[in-house]
């Protein structure tokens, strides 16, 4: 179906989704709001989707919420529900919402000319779509405390130095970089790839012991499907292989 806010795309077990808001950064509104958390539920019932890139049309991946708009957003929290791997591909400025979706992605890679904040405190509310939860997560308690209390912006090269981007490649680099990343992913077995990201996500939220027992059921569970008799066969046979999601 088409869209107002989000271009969705798919090609080659890659889809992409695209916010399409320029004039106005990318801000997220009520529209956007419901589109994505449409998007996120067509992309779990495509097994033929095998990972997601999201990102922003013109200069800026997401610059917020959209002024005068009314109500609690939750596009983040829509994207973490995503099955199966997702980049997060930050062209441009990600600002409050946008860093909580960016946050919600499994991998960020950003261009240089990128930067970052959540900078409601400044604005008397808190982070509400996962920002309080999401950034300890990933940059440390005390790194996440300092970003949230100054409420200070910080660029692409602070933001590698922290963890919270895996890689900064320039600004017309960053599509090719992104497309070539999304396409190695792709590459895998698509069960064995959500599998994985089960286990390191539900993993953060368990005991070691725990984290160990679900590893090892999802490893058993993946030897009963085709797919990994395919990846032997084809290991075998040296060639690549064709997994079909069974």
């Amino acid at each position: 179906m088409p869209y107002r806010t989000v271009k969705y795309a798919k090609q080659s077990h890659i889809a992409r989704l695209t916010l399409n808001r320029p004039s106005a950064g990318n801000a997220v509104d009520g529209i956007m709001d419901g589109e994505i958390a449409d998007i996120c539920r067509e992309i779990n019932a495509d097994d033929e989707i095998y990972i997601v890139v999201i990102t922003g049309a013109g200069p800026d991946f997401c610059r917020g919420v959209e002024s005068g708009s009314e109500g609690t957003f939750h596009p983040a929290a829509s994207l973490a529900g995503i099955d199966c791997p997702v980049i997060a591909s930050v062209n441009g400025d990600a600002l409050g919402i946008g860093l909580e979706m960016a946050l919600s992605c499994d991998i960020r890679i950003a261009s240089d000319r990128a930067r970052f904040s959540l900078p409601q405190l400044a604005e008397a509310h808190l982070p509400a779509d996962g920002g309080t939860q999401r950034l300890p997560r990933i940059v440390g308690p005390g790194k996440a405390l300092e970003l949230l209390l100054t409420a200070n912006t910080f660029t692409a090269a602070e933001a590698l130095e922290i963890g919270l981007v895996s890689k900064v490649v320039p600004a017309d680099a960053l599509a090719v970089e992104t497309q070539k990343l999304a396409e190695t992913v792709a590459a895998k077995g698509p069960l064995a790839l959500r599998y994985l990201k089960e286990a390191v996500n539900k993993g953060m939220d368990a005991t070691l012991e725990q984290g160990l027992r679900l590893e090892a059921d999802l490893y058993f569970l993946l030897h009963t499907t085709a797919d990994r008799t395919e990846g032997i066969n084809a290991f075998r046979e040296k060639r690549p292989p064709r997994f079909k999601g069974k």
